[in-house]
Formats: C-alpha cells, sequence, structure tokens
C-alpha cells in the first residue's frame, strides 16, 4: 500500500491510498473466506457455492465492503502516525477506482490542526481592575445576613403593603383565554421584589386577606415567552396570607447569634475583611479574562470549521450535563429561554472559536517556553482533587493513563498561562 500526502488550503489534508492490483485481489480472497459461509445459492450448500458462482449472483462488488473495512482504517491511522498529522476531524473517504484486477485507490480527507502566528504573548496590555470595599458594601452585605435571619411572621389586621409576603392565588389571560404557566395556587410573592411582571406587584398593595382583584399588566418585549412577549394580560388575584419580615435588631446580640464575635463592630470588620477576599479574587478572576482576551487578539490562524464544531459539541455536551442535574434537558432550556438548539449553538460559536483560539496559543507558548510538568505534580494534584472532592482513591487514579494525560495537559496549560499573566502589563 502506497500513500500520497498532499497539504490543501485551511489544513485541510488529502491522503490518497493505493492498494496494487495484486494486493487488492489477495484482499478480495480473504474476504471471500471470512464471509464463505454466508452466500447462499439454490442447489449448493451453504458455505459451499464457488466464489465465481457468488460474484455471479450477487455481483463482484459483493466482496468490495469487506475488503474496505479490513484495510481502510488501519491503513489510515498507520499515515496519520508516520506522518506526524494532529488531526481535528472525522475523515471522509472516497473511492477513486476499484475493480477485479484493478489498483484500489481512495483518498481520505480530514483536517489537521493549524499552524499559528502568535504577535506576542509577554507584555500584553490590558485594563487593571479595582474594586474597593465600602461602607455601603458591608452595611448590604449585613442586610442580606438579617434578611436570612428575619422572623416570618402572619399578619391577618391589616392591608398588604410593600416588603409584605403575599400568599396568592392567581391565573393569567390574554384576549379572554387562560395560557400556560399562567395559573398557581399559594404562591409566595414578596412585594416590591420585582420578580413578576412589572406593574403587577404595585396593584397588589392594599389588598386584605379573601379580597379578589383583576391586575392589568403588559408583557415585556423581550420577555422569554415569544406567544406572551409584548401582549396584554389580565390576572385574577385572591390574596390568601399576608406575611411580614421582622428583622433582627442591629446590636451586639445580632452580631453573637450569626458570627463568632462579641460585638457589630467586631462582625463589621470581619465583613468587610471577607468582601476584600471576594474582590481579590474577582480582580484575579477579571486580570485572567483579560489576559485571555488579549492573548486571543494577537493569534492570527485559519480554524478549519471542524475544530469550531468540535468545540461547540463539547461545550453544549457539558452544558446540557449541568442542566441534568436540575433536572432539565436542552431541549426544555431552550424553550423556556425563547430560543431553538440551533440558535442557542449559533450564539455558542464566537465562545467556542476564542476557546479554541486560546488552547492553540497555550500550545504555541508551552512550545516556545519548553514548559514541563513532572510526574511529582501530576500526582500532588491528584492526590489535592482527590481530597477536595472524595473521588476514587488517588493510588489508583496515579496509574490511570487517561488521567494521567488529561491532568499533565491541564498542569502544562495552567503553568503557560501563569507565564502570560505573570507578564502582563496593567493599565
Amino acid at each position: 500500500m502506497s500513500v500520497k500526502v498532499e497539504k490543501k488550503e485551511n489544513s485541510k489534508v488529502e491522503l490518497e491510498f493505493t492498494m496494487s492490483k495484486e494486493d487488492f485481489n489477495k484482499a478480495l480472497d480473504k474476504a471471500f473466506v471470512k464471509n464463505q459461509k454466508y452466500f447462499k445459492v439454490p442447489g449448493f450448500r451453504n458455505g459451499k457455492v464457488p466464489r465465481n458462482i457468488v460474484e455471479k449472483v450477487y455481483g463482484e462488488s459483493v466482496l468490495y465492503e469487506t475488503v474496505i473495512e479490513d484495510n481502510v482504517d488501519q491503513e489510515y491511522q498507520k499515515a496519520v502516525l508516520e506522518n506526524n498529522l494532529e488531526v481535528v476531524s472525522k475523515p471522509e473517504m472516497d473511492v477513486k477506482q476499484i475493480g477485479k484486477d484493478k489498483d484500489f485507490i481512495y483518498t481520505v480527507t480530514v483536517f489537521v490542526k493549524p499552524e499559528i502566528k502568535l504577535k506576542k504573548y509577554k507584555g500584553l496590555e490590558i485594563k487593571k481592575t479595582v474594586l474597593k470595599v465600602t461602607k455601603k458594601d458591608v452595611d448590604a452585605r449585613i442586610e442580606e445576613i438579617r434578611e436570612k435571619n428575619a422572623e416570618i411572621k402572619s399578619i391577618d389586621n391589616r392591608e398588604l403593603k410593600n416588603n409584605d409576603i403575599s400568599v396568592i392565588d392567581f391565573e393569567g389571560f390574554t384576549d379572554g383565554v387562560a395560557f400556560d404557566g399562567g395559573k398557581a395556587e399559594n404562591f409566595e410573592l414578596t412585594i416590591g421584589s420585582g420578580q413578576f411582571i412589572p406593574g403587577f406587584e404595585d396593584q397588589l398593595v392594599g389588598m386584605k386577606i379573601g379580597e379578589e382583584r383583576e391586575i392589568n399588566v403588559k408583557f415585556p418585549d423581550e420577555y422569554h415567552s415569544e406567544a406572551l412577549a409584548g401582549k396584554d394580560a389580565m390576572f385574577k388575584v385572591k390574596l390568601n396570607g399576608i406575611k411580614e419580615k421582622i428583622l433582627p435588631k442591629l446590636d451586639d446580640e445580632f452580631a453573637k447569634d450569626v458570627s463568632e464575635f462579641q460585638t457589630l463592630e467586631e462582625y463589621r470588620k470581619d465583613v468587610e475583611a471577607n468582601l476584600k477576599k471576594e474582590n481579590e479574587s474577582k480582580i484575579a478572576a477579571e486580570k485572567e479574562t483579560k489576559t485571555i482576551d488579549a492573548l486571543v487578539e494577537n493569534v492570527e490562524v485559519d480554524l478549519p470549521d471542524a475544530m469550531i464544531e468540535s468545540e461547540l459539541d463539547q461545550m453544549i455536551e457539558q452544558f446540557s450535563a449541568n442542566l441534568s442535574y436540575q433536572g432539565m434537558d436542552l431541549d426544555t432550556y431552550c424553550s423556556y429561554v425563547g430560543t431553538t438548539k440551533e440558535e442557542f449553538r449559533n450564539n455558542m460559536k464566537p465562545t467556542a472559536t476564542r476557546d479554541v483560539k486560546f488552547k492553540l496559543a497555550l500550545e504555541y507558548i508551552s512550545k516556545e517556553e519548553k514548559v514541563e510538568v513532572s510526574a511529582d505534580e501530576i500526582n500532588a494534584k491528584i492526590e489535592e482533587l482527590s481530597n477536595t472532592y472524595g473521588k476514587e482513591n488517588a493510588e489508583d487514579l496515579k496509574k490511570n493513563p487517561n488521567v494521567i494525560m488529561y491532568m499533565k495537559e491541564k498542569l502544562t496549560q495552567e503553568k503557560t498561562l501563569d507565564i502570560v499573566l505573570n507578564n502582563v502589563i496593567e493599565k
């Protein structure tokens, strides 16, 4: 078998294979022996039909598929290894010539990982992220804690007012017809939370327990359901109950109840310190995101569509897996947000393109910088993740070649990105 490799545009590679007619005829002989027991012709015992009769009854091409199955993939894999091809797409085969007493000629077309040009990766300039913790921030965080520790008390001697929790039955109508998803019983809605359509909660203020009202609103033009977007609606509402949040007094006793501190002042300082730590994490994440964006902008590459589509497949598979943990599938999610799976995929394409360029850039930099990862580093990372997530025994994972390969790639990427981050210029 001879192979001719031809590089074409946009990282496309065509491999032309030629099997001599002598070898092809031998392959036909093997294919016949392999399949002989399956051929049935009246007047002959099963498995004893001569080859010339088989070819006459079934056609000469009956054995071609077996020859292709037994040889094409094997020869293709061999050629990929011998020519150091980094294939990023599914191979497409095209038979150019096939027949008894003829050379068997076919091509396999694939896309390979493209070469990139990286204008620079050291000294990238990004805008510095500055986050400060103010008194207002501390107050807001403490207020969140107060809300979580509020006492909920049922009220029956006054009208519904802002910040109350209303317990309501409701049913929505458009053009006089009830619409799907517009009905609920004993639904708890905090007045002023903005959870419902604009104007809905305001019109509940002043209701008394047992009272019924018709609430007229208009759905936003950008509403997630296309069937309701921009439409006028009427809701029949009945108030079943009123609950009031009673916030704990903001004093030393509150600090003792929600923390290990004895005074409110000590607690405020701890809240401020935690907010500063959160900001440090946010700043680091922002720096990384901005650096990656700047790095990708410096990448020049002609990406094969196959690489982007493969990345999209992985992203959607991961997104779907995350949805499944919430008891939802992708079809349901798309229906809820008012889109289609095709639109969803297209919307993710820019991110997929960015991610592919980023990975190619890291690969390029790791080679330039000769980044290496030791076995000790891999083992330490496996132990860290095993302890964090309570997964399989770390010693077993250390012997798993797939885990080792994945961890090596992950650590190489992290080390490489650190080189870029440590040389970035923040302005």
